[in-house]
């Protein structure tokens, strides 16, 4: 069985005492893959190092909607640099919109249009965020998605990505299928109240799930309240399996398959 967690941070200080022993339990959990995600791009030098320790680590890069007004005229070509840089990079992101008591949604909104701009220049997939802001994502990838983009006016090349970390109501989880998104469950879907992220995780067309820790946040059931790791990404995909009455090795592979697929990795 093979497994992949779609989206960690393993840069963050919480694993600096012990990322080596952390290493040894995903890979004991037999995750293969993970894709390490991006919240400014001062912290790619950092994942850089990190992905030349751990082969099995691929990077994105770009700069979290929660830090929109560190955008500077020269951030978009930095990030878009940063990502002709190194061939580890996978994604842009994360990118997207937290409306969750902000009050620069405007600047969150331009910032957002900025990376899907460099994602599809590049041809890369984004890995979006997106906290109390569905409808207005909705609207701006649908308004995005129609734009030409030079040189290209006349068939603009294709959005990808992932709904990271997702948490929205299964009607809202259909706007981003149906916008050609992959939909990705953390460990949120373990948790007792969380009904309707439950509902959504069953709804998703098996070629569209994807599975993640976003460590160290949001530790699932039974390690709740604990610092999360890539490890954990096990509990994500056994409780999902349940829900989805599948069996854990055919999720496992589904899941797997669908993050080569969307980020160009092989296992």
């Amino acid at each position: 069985m093979q497994l992949i967690d779609t989206h960690v941070h393993i840069n963050f200080d919480v694993f600096e005492s012990d990322l080596e022993a952390v290493r040894e339990r995903w890979q004991e959990n037999e995750v293969v893959r993970l894709v390490h995600s991006c919240v400014e791009p001062s912290e790619f030098p950092g994942m850089r190092s990190l992905a030349d320790r751990f082969p099995e680590l691929s990077l994105a890069v770009g700069l979290h909607p929660l830090d929109a007004h560190k955008w500077t005229d020269g951030t978009a070509a930095e990030i878009l640099d940063l990502a002709r840089s190194d061939a580890k990079v996978v994604a842009i992101g994360e990118t997207g919109l937290d409306f969750y008591k902000a009050e620069n949604q405007e600047q969150q909104k331009e910032v957002l249009l900025a990376q899907l701009e460099i994602a599809r220049q590049l041809n890369l997939p984004v890995i979006i965020h997106c906290r109390d802001a569905a409808a207005t994502l909705r609207e701006l990838l649908q308004e995005f998605t129609l734009t030409p983009s030079p040189p290209h006016p006349i068939s603009p090349s294709p959005l990808r990505g992932v709904m990271h970390c997702w948490g929205g109501t299964p009607e809202e989880t259909q706007w981003f299928l149906d916008l050609g998104f992959y939909i990705s469950f953390s460990g949120v879907v373990t948790f007792k109240n969380a009904t309707q992220i439950q509902e959504s995780a069953r709804i998703v067309p098996s070629d569209r799930l994807l599975i993640e820790t976003d460590c160290p946040f949001l530790a699932p059931v039974p390690k709740r309240g604990k610092r999360n790791e890539p490890a954990y990404v096990r509990h994500v995909a056994e409780y999902v399996a349940r829900l989805r009455n599948e069996s854990l090795e055919a999720l496992a592979a589904q899941t797997t398959q669908n993050a080569c697929q969307l980020f160009n990795l092989e296992v």
